[in-house]
């Protein structure tokens, strides 16, 4: 169990403490649960009417709601922040691995930087470099000529293809795939002749990718994901996409090849991007968006259906496929009427 002392947490987050340096806390907790012992935060205005009850040995403010905690409080800019800081402090996740199992398999070519710990079972193929405190989770396969930089972690029964490139400071979670083949084929009289796919994957710096996504390696270039980018669980990621730098996909979301990406996107759940399009820098895309062209300014855009009784549905897709009748009958409308004004 970790322990912090609340002085440990003012260096932590930068923020200001009104109360006692030396109580302790080991774990985060929701404000209405929380107990002695525990830190929680105020993240939405709407709950600061339960800061008078909060029991939790401190709480983590805005300066606004000091006066209403009736604990040690902890005043930062941004409690949420402070939360995922103090949380990474308190983290005790086990390593997926600890060691070079000796049931691992890897080539007498690999180089192996310091510390590097590799699980049972994995797999690593000659010409792979792995940079120093690589953690490789038990079943993963490594193919060949694929670098791994420092302090990067993988999770279980991870895939990495062959000449793929994994920058600092990564965490893939367990089951991802990176470096499959794109989907790209010819087609000469109803018979399929596969495109190899010749490019690879490059991906930047304090990345995180979810399980079970999967990201494809580019036909002739390279699919490039660039540092400080969130990919969350079962996304597909096709050939020869870039993802700018600090965006963030959540899950189910399909990208289709030859699709830029720009700098702090947020695409929600379950959107469906087409490809060969530009998406600009700073755009937002709700969940079940369908973005079937290129978005060239930054802003907020929606296109998934919101839910409705079944009764209501039904009459909205009745009307939905009446939509060209109905448009028809609607200019019919408007030459009558505009030729009963020139009358």
């Amino acid at each position: 169990m970790q322990q912090l002392t609340l002085n440990q947490l003012v260096e932590i987050t930068g923020g200001k403490l009104y109360g006692d340096e030396n109580v302790t806390v080991t774990m985060v907790a929701p404000m209405d649960k929380s107990a002695e012992g525990h830190v929680t935060f105020l993240s939405s205005p709407k709950y600061a009417k339960h800061l008078p009850e909060c029991k939790a040995s401190v709480v983590m403010v805005k300066e606004a709601h000091r006066e209403l905690c009736s604990t040690n409080v902890l005043v930062v800019d941004d409690p949420y922040v402070a939360f995922a800081k103090v949380t990474q402090a308190l983290d005790t996740t086990p390593s997926p691995a600890t060691e070079i199992a000796s049931s691992a398999v890897i080539d007498k070519s690999v180089s192996l930087g310091e510390n590097v710990s590799i699980g049972a079972n994995a797999v690593v193929e000659s010409g792979v470099n792995l940079g120093d405190n690589v953690v490789i989770g038990a079943g993963c396969f490594i193919g060949k000529n694929a670098q791994i930089e420092a302090n990067t972690k993988l999770w279980a029964n991870v895939t990495i293809y062959h000449n793929v490139k994994i920058g600092k400071d990564c965490l893939i979670q367990a089951n991802a795939v990176i470096g499959s083949d794109g989907f790209g084929y010819a087609n000469e009289k109803g018979e399929w002749i596969k495109i190899p796919q010749l490019g690879s994957v490059v991906i930047g710096s304090r990345v995180e990718i979810g399980s079970c996504t999967t990201i494809d390696r580019g036909a002739l270039e390279d699919t490039i994901i660039e540092d400080n980018v969130i990919l969350d669980n079962q996304l597909q990621i096709a050939h020869n996409v870039c993802i700018g730098y600090g965006t963030a996909m959540a899950g189910g979301t399909i990208v289709a090849g030859s699709t830029t990406i720009g700098k702090y996107c947020i695409i929600g759940g379950a959107t469906v991007i087409n490809g060969h399009i530009d998406i600009a820098d700073g755009v937002t895309i709700t969940g079940m968006g369908m973005v079937m062209r290129s978005i060239p300014e930054k802003g907020m855009y929606s296109s998934g259906i919101p839910l409705q009784s079944n009764k209501e549905w039904r009459k909205t897709a009745a009307r939905v496929h009446r939509i060209d009748e109905m448009n028809k009958r609607l200019k019919a409308v408007e030459k009558m009427l505009e030729g009963d004004s020139d009358s």
